[in-house]
């Protein structure tokens, strides 16, 4: 069975919103667009490409679908030509006829599920409603978070009220890059458990 990765380029302070430009997202009247750059260098860069090249199939929620859409078919280059290649799904209840080619539309988070079964590694980026759905649903195999050092105080926040309680574990261990970002990949663990802290 293959894995369900859910990359996710987050702030200090839990925001994901438009970390790659001020068009991006600019939902809620978002002042912040762009964030992510100049807190980025090139050990960044490389290891998101590494992490790219694994995927062979690319899940996303309907919002960061229509940003992908209408940027990546007009590029090139090695992650342009990965993201290009693979096959693409999107989870909508609305969509139709998706632009992008190789597209197929899936109803809900079990369906997504389910590529697990024909894909090896099947990548996400952003989609951080499909993220918590993907958690909800219980099929979501790995949270990689890269982590920068920026807090913007609004913004689309990964997780908020309502989210599941659940415990986590490093896959492998944290990576730092020069400009202060850091790699975090977990995996789901299991339910919250408490106890007292002994002296």
């Amino acid at each position: 069975m293959g894995l369900i990765v859910a990359n996710l380029f987050i702030t200090l302070d839990g925001v994901y919103q438009a970390p790659g430009g001020r068009e991006e997202d600019a939902e809620g009247e978002f002042a912040f667009g762009g964030w992510q750059a100049p807190v980025s260098d090139d050990e960044t860069g490389a290891a998101i490409g590494a992490e790219i090249a694994k995927m062979d199939a690319l899940l996303l929620g309907r919002k960061t679908y229509d940003i992908f859409a209408s940027y990546w078919p007009h590029q090139s280059g090695d992650i342009a030509d990965t993201l290009n290649r693979v096959p693409k799904f999107v989870v909508s209840e609305f969509l139709d006829g998706p632009s992008w080619a190789g597209t197929t539309v899936l109803p809900d988070a079990e369906a997504a599920g389910r590529l697990r079964d024909d894909y090896r590694q099947v990548h996400m980026f952003g989609s951080g409603v499909l993220i918590r759905s993907l958690l909800t649903a219980g099929v979501l195999d790995r949270l990689h978070l890269w982590l920068y050092p920026v807090t913007l105080g609004q913004g689309k926040r990964l997780f908020d009220a309502g989210t599941v309680p659940a415990t986590f574990r490093l896959t492998e261990p944290a990576r730092s890059f020069p400009k202060g970002a850091v790699s975090l990949a977990y995996e789901p663990a299991g339910r919250v458990e408490t106890a007292e802290m002994s002296p």
